[in-house]
């Protein structure tokens, strides 16, 4: 293990010797690059190369590079991983049962830039943390290109509420999370404030295909703002995003009344949820009449989208 370090090391230095070669600015550009919470040793060994470089990397970034790399091992310790390299590898992540506090989870959206190769992402109650800001204040971390493979986030029985809503729009909007396709905020007291805020942000996901919504507490007005009103007469739909790709719908359990059924079924009837396979309107306020109407549309829909 000490050969194979010290390897690398000279390895990173004798690149580095070239790098020192190259314009101060374009050295700065590079040695950012290499700048990873979760692998700091990479920049550390370049940066020594020279005294040029070494200027690049003073001795207050190197103690923050130091700070935050302890942070970051304390957080992997607290998630059941062995070290920073388990979580730089991971490609699924389900927090279930590990009790993250809210600075916890800024601390994990820090590190969402340096995480390539993750996949899925759940957080839930038993991972959760007492302030009821914990999920807010992850969304509010992530930054553009944050967590750049995910395609699964998963957030079961935490408190997102409104504001924690409307930080995750603003996440999304930043660039962060640019391969979702699954979003679950399940018992995450989201109302009708909430969802109409988040509400944008997921329908400029053109590759959003999942959304689970139960057990939340909006309502007709939450869900017209999800589906959107139709365009103006004769102005075409947007040609990309708008949910079109959504196959799979969940409002189990929220406030949806027969209102929000007539304006679910508009939708489906002028095409705006055209991939839509599979709609859950269990427990919601809305009479048996008013659900066949919303799965007689659905069923309309799916034989247009097949003909």
């Amino acid at each position: 293990m000490v050969s194979t370090r010290r390897a690398a090391a000279e390895r990173a230095r004798a690149a580095a010797m070239a790098l020192s070669k190259l314009s101060g600015d374009e050295q700065g550009v590079i040695l950012g690059q290499l700048r990873n919470t979760l692998e700091p040793r990479l920049v550390m060994y370049f940066s020594s190369a020279s005294k040029e470089l070494r200027a690049l990397l003073p001795p207050p970034a190197r103690q923050q590079l130091r700070d935050d790399y302890e942070e970051a091992t304390a957080l992997c310790v607290k998630m059941g991983m062995r070290d920073c390299k388990e979580l730089r590898d991971a490609t699924e992540v389900r927090l279930l049962h590990n009790r993250l506090s809210a600075a916890d989870l800024a601390t994990l959206a820090k590190l969402g830039s340096v995480l390539p190769k993750l996949y899925q992402l759940g957080l839930g109650q038993l991972s959760g943390t007492a302030d009821p800001d914990g999920v807010q204040r992850f969304a509010e971390g992530l930054v553009a290109g944050s967590l750049p493979a995910v395609e699964i986030l998963g957030v079961f029985c935490m408190h997102v509420g409104d504001t924690g809503a409307s930080a995750l729009a603003g996440a999304l909007d930043r660039g962060a999370l640019p391969r979702l396709e699954s979003l679950q905020l399940a018992h995450a007291a989201v109302g009708d404030a909430g969802l109409a805020a988040l509400a944008p942000a997921l329908r400029r996901r053109p590759a959003l295909e999942m959304l689970y919504l139960e057990d939340n507490p909006f309502g007709d007005e939450g869900l017209a703002a999800l589906l959107a009103p139709p365009p103006p007469a004769g102005t075409p739909p947007p040609a990309a995003g708008g949910l079109k790709k959504l196959e799979w719908l969940d409002l189990t359990n929220t406030q949806v009344t027969n209102t929000g059924c007539a304006t679910l079924a508009s939708a489906l009837d002028r095409g705006a949820l055209p991939a839509l396979k599979m709609l859950c309107l269990d427990g919601t306020r809305a009479r048996a009449a008013a659900k066949e109407a919303v799965r007689a549309a659905l069923a309309r829909s799916r034989g247009a989208a097949r003909s």
